[in-house]
């Protein structure tokens, strides 16, 4: 479903027009895969960065509250433009910062009584009709970075130091923001990235044209004489970059299998848990970023949005692009939807690659990450 010119949107559980049987149906399908599987699952919040709103989201004195990665924050930009998160709730009387809290210089203040808090520690600095400040009234400091055009937060069991976020790379400077596609997927957020060292799973669902039962019957026999090919790699990075891997993937389109009438190259870096930056470059579209973000909204409910970025003239052809690109993600997510977690699983020998993701992404948990048993009581 289009929802305007740049917007692509393909909600996979539920939003808030949603009736009130799907959330229903949604929580319990998320409650019996916790109760059967969560044995078989990591912890549900690997350490590392995570873009939680889109910079586009926030204006100045804009105050939003974010639930995710089983925190409740109070994300603020001040007039200056200057970014902050804090833990959402008062300690006075319990109201959220983020529904109604006013942005006053670099402080948030509170909707309730007022009081007032400071972005760059948390602590309180005014109650407005008392002359003393109680001892235990701050409220918890995130780090946070904005770049890329989105807001990141550091999050880590043991409070380590972040690594450093990319900034744009010198070809993004030259290209313009065409859209985005949002969807939110049944999984644990493991299993998105681990897709990228799955080289057995591009040919089985990835190979038949996007335009195969997504468009009009008339127009789906014609994407029967049209194939894609891949050939992807999947490799770690070792040193103090070893919390980024790669992929290098080449795309071919092919008419009525043999005619090759467009190709691709990708490169991309999955940098940590979450955040992916994908290059491609062909002949006919020049050179697209896409950025991708997942954030753990809940234990096993992942948002997912990636933005695009590409050549000024591209214009509505570039939105095709997307269109594609959302209709082959929507296979994946088919599977993630209805898949169970396996953590001893049976590779095959050409599977060596999903080791070593596994291996590679097991640095994203320590010894103080949240069990799914930490999060039990809480309401997901």
């Amino acid at each position: 479903m289009y929802l305007d010119d740049v917007s692509y949107s393909k909600v996979s559980l539920t939003e808030g027009f949603c009736r009130n049987d799907q959330k229903r149906d949604a929580i319990n399908r998320i409650r019996k895969a916790k109760k059967n599987s969560s044995n078989e699952m990591p912890p549900p919040f690997p350490n590392g960065w995570y873009g939680i709103l889109e910079s586009s989201k926030l204006q100045p004195g804009d105050a939003k509250f974010i639930a995710c990665l089983g925190e409740k924050l109070v994300v603020y930009r001040t007039h200056e433009h200057k970014v902050f998160i804090l833990d959402a709730y008062c300690p006075h009387l319990g109201a959220n910062l983020g529904i109604g809290g006013r942005v006053v210089g670099d402080n948030i203040e509170c909707p309730f009584h007022q009081w007032s808090f400071r972005g760059e520690d948390g602590g309180c600095n005014n109650i407005p009709y008392s002359t003393s400040i109680p001892r235990g009234t701050n409220v918890k400091k995130w780090i946070s970075q904005e770049v890329n055009d989105f807001i990141f937060i550091w999050y880590h069991a043991e409070s380590s130091e972040p690594w450093e976020l990319p900034v744009p790379m010198e070809a993004q400077k030259k290209n313009v923001y065409h859209g985005r596609n949002e969807f939110y997927i049944n999984c644990h957020i493991h299993e998105i990235p681990e897709n990228g060292a799955d080289m057995a799973h591009f040919a089985a669902i990835h190979n038949e044209s996007f335009l195969a039962g997504s468009l009009a019957p008339r127009i789906s026999v014609l994407s029967r004489f049209g194939c894609h090919k891949w050939n992807a790699s999947w490799f770690p990075t070792t040193g103090k970059d070893k919390h980024i891997a790669e992929i290098a993937l080449t795309h071919s389109l092919k008419i009525i299998g043999k005619v090759n009438c467009f190709q691709m190259k990708v490169s991309g870096k999955q940098i940590g848990p979450s955040y992916v930056y994908l290059t491609m470059n062909s002949s006919i579209f020049g050179q697209i970023q896409i950025l991708q973000t997942i954030t753990p909204i809940e234990p096993l409910l992942q948002k997912v949005v990636h933005r695009f970025y590409g050549p000024r003239w591209l214009g509505p052809l570039l939105k095709v692009f997307i269109y594609g690109e959302s209709i082959m993600f929507e296979r994946d997510i088919n599977m993630w939807n209805h898949k169970v977690f396996r953590r001893n699983p049976i590779l095959a020998k050409e599977d060596t690659s999903i080791k070593q993701f596994r291996v590679w992404y097991s640095q994203f948990y320590t010894s103080n990450s949240k069990q799914f048993s930490d999060v039990a009581n809480v309401d997901w």
